[in-house]
């Protein structure tokens, strides 16, 4: 008994302690379920940023909620565009042409895109982690705009910024024309296409304006009218009077254009008739020209030899000289040169009348008589004519070749009639108005009330042009030395335009008082070379 009683005397109760381990970890869950809860609010209220990622037309607007990601992109579209018209800036608000995003399609679009990136615990959990994802959202640019108000502020830029080519000008004492300014142009379908993408673009605000300088206006043929009739006017010599007409035709062969001065008033031919009687003799050749031929073909031409020019047009039509004077009238009308005939054999000076044939009929312009010779007529414009159809033929085989088909005419023939009368060397006339230099195929006439002269010109430059030229007075007689200055005025009038790179700003000083005489100029017998019409003095000058 006393040994239980002892044994239960001697046991002591240990104090409890308190369970800090548990307490602190269970501290430490609820710290960390607090923090994961709080981080989980925060998250679930930031749930309208969009990703960290995004890109909306081109605009960063990762990490910004929806309403500052509008706001951003907003901002840099709504940027002023720098349009540069060479030097000078315009700029352009975008809103002055209706400028918007779609805004809401645009942010509707990044959500969707962000959203669809991870399911919401995987970008929460990313977001604790403080991790970006590797895949960038790029949501394109949807905007519009009015296409109207652009084109019309385009226009209004082009209206006060573009710059017409200066008009062209002439000079009365040099005779030559002159060019206009450069213009300036802006290509504004060009420039809408370049401004659109410039609105469609929040980086690159500038666009440099496609402006074009526009060609200094080069001087017209018509303007070379002008100066002609303002030429004539300073001469004191009226072009359309009752009393004085002047009959101009020029065409450049190479565009064809046309200066046609009163070119179908209806003027004596005189020796210039001797174009077509040569034309004519040509088409009846049936073998190359002999001496004999070629000796009176350049008695005709270049020394205006009226016996000489009888015969070709007796030999054309078997001696039969008025057959001959049909077959020419009827040559001219086929080729639509309808103002001109000769229906009488030249005169020879021996006061005997050979007699004549009716005259085709003719309707040249009615409201000028210049008393023209009844039996041997022309105009500026149908011996102009004539003689580009000569030169078509020569250099292209076209003209006279294609108004005969069967052979009547070939080019050499044609290139043969313009080196023949290359060599009319008078010195006067057309040929005054030109560099003594100058190449020029012409025949001359003139009356005591009518002088002409009509020809093709070649520049060194390769603007050929023909030229055909009459002036007539009424009345008193007039004078060569009133009527050839005239004509060398409007033949270097004509040449300055065609060669502006070598203009003749005065008139030549070296001009003989007349007209040379053909002995100067004609070879002699057995020495015309129709294809080397100065050969016989030791030179090829003739047509190119």
């Amino acid at each position: 008994m006393a040994t239980g009683g002892l044994s239960g005397l001697g046991t002591r109760r240990r104090p409890r302690r308190l369970p800090f381990i548990p307490i602190i970890s269970w501290l430490f869950i609820l710290a960390a379920a607090g923090l994961f809860a709080l981080e989980l609010i925060r998250f679930s209220q930031q749930i309208d940023t969009l990703s960290t990622d995004v890109t909306v037309a081109g605009v960063n607007v990762g990490g910004l909620s929806g309403q500052d990601a509008v706001s951003r992109w907003e901002q840099a579209y709504a940027q002023p565009i720098t349009l540069w018209y060479n030097d000078s800036p315009i700029l352009l608000d975008p809103a002055a042409v209706g400028f918007r995003t779609n805004e809401q399609s645009m942010l509707a679009a990044a959500r969707a895109a962000s959203e669809a990136e991870s399911s919401f615990w995987s970008r929460f959990f990313n977001y604790l982690l403080g991790g970006r994802t590797e895949r960038v959202v790029s949501v394109e640019l949807s905007a519009d705009y009015q296409e109207a108000l652009l084109r019309q502020f385009l226009e209004d830029i082009a209206a006060r910024y573009d710059r017409s080519a200066g008009e062209a000008s002439f000079d009365l004492q040099t005779l030559s024309l002159r060019a206009g300014g450069q213009g300036l142009l802006l290509d504004i379908d060009a420039a809408e296409r370049m401004v659109d993408a410039a609105l469609r673009d929040p980086n690159n605000r500038q666009v440099v304006l496609p402006v074009s300088g526009t060609d200094a206006s080069r001087p017209s043929i018509d303007a070379l009218r002008s100066l002609i009739i303002a030429y004539l006017d300073s001469e004191g010599f009226i072009y359309d009077g009752q009393t004085t007409v002047a009959s101009v035709f020029i065409m450049d062969l190479q565009s064809g254009a046309e200066v046609n001065i009163l070119g179908d008033v209806a003027v004596s031919a005189a020796s210039t008739a001797k174009v077509p009687i040569l034309t004519n003799f040509y088409r009846t050749l049936t073998f190359a020209p002999s001496d004999d031929f070629a000796f009176i073909m350049a008695e005709s031409l270049l020394c205006s030899n009226n016996s000489s020019s009888n015969y070709l047009i007796e030999y054309s039509a078997q001696r039969d000289i008025f057959a001959g004077l049909a077959n020419i009238n009827n040559m001219l009308q086929y080729l639509g040169i309808r103002n001109t005939y000769i229906t009488a054999p030249f005169d020879l000076g021996d006061g005997v009348v050979l007699g004549s044939i009716p005259a085709p009929t003719s309707a040249p312009n009615a409201n000028f008589n210049t008393g023209a010779d009844p039996f041997n007529q022309t105009t500026a414009e149908d011996l102009g004519t004539l003689f580009s159809l000569i030169y078509d033929c020569a250099y292209f085989g076209s003209g006279l070749v294609a108004a005969y088909p069967e052979g009547e005419f070939t080019q050499n023939e044609c290139r043969q009639m313009l080196n023949l009368m290359s060599a009319n060397d008078l010195e006067r006339l057309l040929q005054g108005g030109i560099p003594a230099d100058g190449i020029i195929s012409h025949k001359n006439g003139w009356l005591s009330d009518v002088h002409g002269d009509a020809g093709i010109v070649f520049p060194p430059n390769g603007r050929n042009y023909v030229i055909s030229v009459f002036v007539w007075q009424d009345g008193e007689f007039f004078t060569f030395e009133r009527a050839w200055p005239l004509i060398e005025g409007i033949s270097r009038a004509a040449w300055n335009y065609f060669s502006p790179e070598q203009p003749l700003v005065a008139s030549r000083t070296d001009l003989p008082p007349q007209a040379q005489d053909c002995a100067v100029f004609r070879p002699n017998y057995g020495e015309v070379n129709l294809d080397n019409i100065n050969g016989w003095r030791g030179g090829n000058r003739g047509i190119p």
